[in-house]
């Protein structure tokens, strides 16, 4: 009897119309395009403008894209994930708002926030959904809007983070493609670093809360670039040589898209060539969530049937990882 394994079947992917670019930041903050361009990799990202429209938003877009690129009715769907670090509010579940919207009638679902890392530990979960045999299809969505938690006056974070949302779906194989080995990590000792102070059960929203800014994202930088050059890098070149993958047998390197100089150490350390390495990173910037299933949205006509494909993320936290996965068709 054959092994049943979880591939992908398909993708989506939105990223709204408007474009922040760097020379616009220019305008806003002590900053300049040479400087972000040179330490981040960043040209421009999305910003979400739409009125009153949270991450749901991008997230049915992206999926009604899937959808009708695969030729399945939502009904099919048997569970809806999303990932996310920016649900559209607090305690009600994002997934099951966008399941309800985009028709899927017949799935459960709910929401999983692992910070950068989300979209990772989704495919994580999706695959095992699929392996047990209870579930035939599960839609990942990957979506954040990092513009509503970001602070336009911070120079430190405002040049980083952009809008946007990915779907994949996962779907029983009988061929030995799609998700083959995983290692996720995390490390609590990340909290310091890379969080949102205020608004949770430690500090509830106040009015001294929104006057101190304590609602926007804060992160002590050269920490967490030390410990994401160092996590990434050691867990892909980990599954590699876990799964005895030389850099020749790897295709692409689907990484992250944080920082340029994170995702050069981590190809480095595999020894990876450029022209492996899936890069959106000037056009996006760091979509959290939504940065591995928008790599391959933007790259989907490239990928073919068989390639392996090494996947690595890092995240507040900590939490970080590698899935190495076998592409499962050709577009």
């Amino acid at each position: 009897m054959k092994k049943t394994t979880a591939a992908i079947t398909a993708v989506g992917g939105y990223v709204p119309d408007f474009v922040l670019s760097n020379k616009v930041l220019e305008t806003m903050v002590d900053t300049n395009d040479e400087w972000i361009t040179t330490r981040t990799g960043i040209k421009e990202r999305r910003i979400l403008k739409e009125e009153n429209a949270g991450t749901s938003f991008m997230a049915i877009k992206a999926a009604e894209d899937l959808l009708q690129k695969r030729g399945i009715e939502a009904s099919e769907i048997d569970f809806v994930l999303v990932a996310t670090a920016t649900p559209d509010m607090p305690v009600a579940s994002t997934a099951a708002y966008v399941a309800s919207e985009i028709g899927a009638v017949n799935a459960f679902a709910y929401d999983l926030q692992a910070a950068c890392s989300s979209f990772l530990y989704g495919m994580s979960t999706a695959a095992s959904y699929i392996e047990s045999g209870r579930y035939k299809k599960v839609l990942v969505i990957g979506a954040d809007k990092m513009s509503s938690i970001i602070d336009y006056t911070d120079r430190t974070t405002c040049i980083i983070f952009g809008d946007g949302a990915g779907a994949v779906l996962f779907e029983p194989n009988e061929e030995g493609l799609g998700l083959q080995d995983e290692f996720l990590r995390s490390d609590g000792i990340g909290r310091q670093f890379l969080k949102i102070d205020a608004g949770g059960s430690i500090l509830p929203a106040s009015e001294e809360t929104v006057k101190n800014k304590q609602h926007y994202v804060f992160q002590d930088g050269k920490s967490v670039f030390k410990f994401a050059v160092s996590n990434m890098a050691d867990v892909s070149a980990l599954i590699m040589e876990r799964n005895n993958l030389t850099k020749d047998d790897v295709q692409w390197l689907a990484p992250h898209q944080a920082n340029k100089r994170i995702i050069d150490a981590t190809a480095n350390r595999m020894g990876i060539e450029a022209e492996k390495v899936l890069i959106n990173i000037d056009r996006y910037g760091n979509t959290t969530s939504a940065t591995l299933p928008l790599l391959l949205y933007d790259f989907e006509k490239q990928l073919k049937k068989g390639d392996n494909i090494i996947f690595a993320a890092f995240g507040g936290g900590f939490t970080w990882g590698s899935i190495y996965l076998k592409w499962a068709y050709n577009s």
